[in-house]
């Protein structure tokens, strides 16, 4: 079953939309997968610095950094 999505907006730069566009064409992945996937990319390397789960005493328990 998909899961719901939340609509968006985003700007990139021109030949980024180009380059898409080709990849698409190429491999008939919709552009919108390649979005997200990259979204995936950006959020585990940063997710050292998002909220991280509680440990039994109350404090963060540290992600390992990339």
């Amino acid at each position: 079953m998909a899961r719901k999505k939340v609509s968006t907006t985003v700007y990139i730069e021109p030949e980024q939309a180009e380059k898409l566009r080709l990849l698409h064409e190429r491999t008939k992945v919709p552009v919108a997968v390649y979005i997200r996937e990259g979204i995936e990319l950006v959020l585990g390397r940063y997710e050292h610095l998002l909220p991280g789960q509680l440990t039994l005493d109350g404090s963060v328990d540290p992600k390992p950094k990339p």
